[in-house]
């Protein structure tokens, strides 16, 4: 099977959500939002489960691969739903700061948000769609662990490595470079993967352009008036809409993607260099 190794970069983004959100998630776990615990659990989850998969299928517990291939079905409109949630988040501390005459870096992190909910939407169903080659669906799957490296890791940067945020802007653009920085290492280390083996490792290719849209979206919106008006009008939205749609976005691509799996032969390793 390809990608031996993927369990210590899982293992690694794993590690660094726990790092990077120490200090605003896990400390005050019991005053933090309800959103912050969907996403967290959700995303932990997710990662948790790419690790059991990588395990079962290296260890030929076929059967075991399976089942949480069918867990991930189930987790994912709850992954989505959590990402929403996060995004209706910051269009209320986006009104609030705006009633008390302050700047907010709100309407880039929900373009932000959105691009990050484009891009699992994406992996997650071309992962389906391809789960009978191995190279691609085990890339599209590892992939989306990537997607959620940034955020975290941002925030490692600016409380321990500071050093690495190389603009020398001051808060709150701060903030907005340092998650552009953390982008920019997801996005080479998806180039490196797909330079090392153009033939298999599309996923990477795919999931650098991306994040690369993600960038440059966040950085654009910061300054941007109809980003902003755009976000007042989904902020007006009710809360059980969004997250509505969004739970519903996620199970569609779910169920979409696992019913269109292209038939065929099955693509391994084995077969490739058969």
């Amino acid at each position: 099977m390809p990608y031996r190794q993927a369990h210590y970069f899982i293992a690694l983004t794993f590690l660094v959500i726990v790092i990077g959100f120490w200090g605003s998630y896990f400390q005050p776990f019991n005053s933090v939002p309800l959103a912050f615990h969907v996403h967290a659990v959700t995303a932990m989850a997710w990662v948790l489960l790419l690790l059991f998969q990588h395990w079962s299928i290296h260890n030929r517990k076929r059967q075991l691969h399976r089942t949480a291939g069918l867990l991930s079905l189930v987790l994912f409109p709850f992954l989505i739903t959590g990402f929403v949630m996060i995004v209706n988040t910051s269009a209320v501390a986006f009104i609030e700061s705006e009633e008390r005459g302050a700047f907010s870096l709100g309407p880039s992190f929900g373009l932000s948000m959105l691009f990050a909910i484009i891009a699992y939407l994406v992996l997650y169903y071309r992962a389906l769609r391809h789960k009978r080659n191995v190279f691609l669906h085990s890339g599209y799957m590892l992939t989306t662990a990537l997607v959620l490296f940034e955020s975290p890791f941002s925030r490692i940067m600016l409380k321990y490595l500071p050093f690495m945020i190389f603009t020398g802007s001051e808060f709150p653009l701060r903030i907005l470079d340092a998650i552009a920085i953390s982008m920019g290492l997801s996005i080479a280390f998806a180039v490196a993967m797909y330079v090392r083996d153009r033939k298999h490792a599309t996923p990477f290719l795919v999931a650098a352009g991306l994040m690369t849209m993600q960038a440059i979206s966040m950085l654009a919106g910061a300054h941007s008036e109809w980003v902003r008006d755009a976000f007042r009008l989904y902020a007006a939205i009710p809360d059980g809409v969004t997250i509505v749609a969004g739970f519903l976005l996620g199970a569609i691509v779910s169920w979409v993607g696992f019913r269109h799996s292209r038939a065929g032969p099955t693509v391994t390793p084995a077969t490739v260099s058969g």
